[in-house]
């Protein structure tokens, strides 16, 4: 007698792939989107007889999703940020050793279909792959559920990392500070030129940054930026030792 279709018993990747979506909160009305952000092409080749695509379109515009949500993120949360800074710390946040690591905080590379060789050889390990699996993963979402859920998974994954300060170590001194005084909410920075000395071709400037009035750090420099990075830098040293005594 033949079997209704709809009646058919689940396979291993139909619940594995319902695993996933209860461990990352988000339901795909197209679960076929869900299981191409995770096909890589290797599966594809050894099933040439069955209808799966591979994940690499789903990459491509999920890199493109990437790119605009955390362009929005950090132009809204460092308003006093260049365009130049902000161009390094997304660089950061977006490479591949940064989103292999967000893959594999949520064990991504358990639920990629692999072709047999590509396993055989290491290829769930393999930081490439994580990576654009992270990415095709996002380009599935916004294409089921738009920007909006896009965003709440960044919310959940991306976003507290760089609140936490994981990407402070590419930043200029000043945006470590500020990124440092915002997470811990304790207050205000003022900057100020105390003195201006040298002749006009040799100029020194000399800058102090204050936090609620209290004076955090000294700095001497060339122009008045660099004396201020110079004093936040200085800030951030005291800061340190601060903690150190008080842990």
């Amino acid at each position: 007698m033949r079997r209704n279709g709809n009646n058919r018993k689940p396979s291993i990747k139909d619940n594995k792939f319902k695993q996933l979506q209860e461990s990352l909160g988000f339901h795909f009305q197209d679960e076929n989107l869900l299981k191409q952000a995770f096909t890589h092409s290797s599966y594809v080749n050894e099933h040439r007889r069955k209808p799966y695509e591979d994940n690499e379109r789903l990459e491509f515009l999920g890199d493109a999703v990437l790119e605009l949500t955390i362009s929005k993120y950090l132009y809204q949360k460092y308003p006093m940020m260049s365009e130049g800074e902000l161009t390094k710390l997304r660089a950061a946040i977006v490479c591949e050793p940064s989103l292999v690591a967000f893959a594999n905080s949520l064990s991504y590379g358990e639920y990629v279909l692999l072709g047999k060789g590509e396993e055989m050889t290491g290829g769930r390990e393999r930081p490439a792959m994580l990576a654009d699996v992270f990415e095709a993963y996002i380009g599935a979402l916004y294409l089921d559920q738009g920007l909006e859920s896009v965003v709440q998974f960044l919310n959940n994954v991306v976003f507290p990392k760089i609140d936490e300060g994981a990407f402070s170590h590419v930043m200029d001194y000043k945006s470590q500070l500020q990124e440092l005084i915002q997470r811990d909410a304790i207050g205000v920075l003022q900057y100020k030129i105390l003195q201006e000395k040298g002749p006009a071709h040799n100029r020194e400037f000399v800058s102090t940054v204050s936090l609620n009035g209290v004076e955090l750090g000294t700095g001497l420099g060339k122009s008045k930026k660099e004396a201020e990075q110079h004093a936040a830098e200085h800030a951030l040293i005291v800061l340190k030792e601060k903690n150190q005594q008080d842990s």
